[in-house]
């Protein structure tokens, strides 16, 4: 998937209201975390969300047709 996509998918351009210095200042606050003595950590916690959430992503594609948002 495109890291674009990926940006969409996380609800950061709605979030943003699509301001892209805003975006650009949340990755460079990553790419600091990721650099100092944390980025073990903050690894292995984002790898497991993300598993998780393409996991029940993958999961209400497989049980429903209608996508969450539209459910009642």
């Amino acid at each position: 998937m495109e890291l674009g996509g990926l940006i969409v998918k996380a609800g950061l351009v709605k979030l943003t209201d699509d301001d892209r210095a805003t975006l650009y200042g949340a990755f460079l606050t990553i790419a600091n975390k990721l650099r100092g003595e944390e980025r073990e950590q903050a690894l292995a916690l984002w790898r497991r969300k993300g598993k998780r959430a393409f996991e029940c992503e993958q999961a209400l594609q497989v049980n429903s047709s209608t996508p969450p948002w539209q459910r009642g």
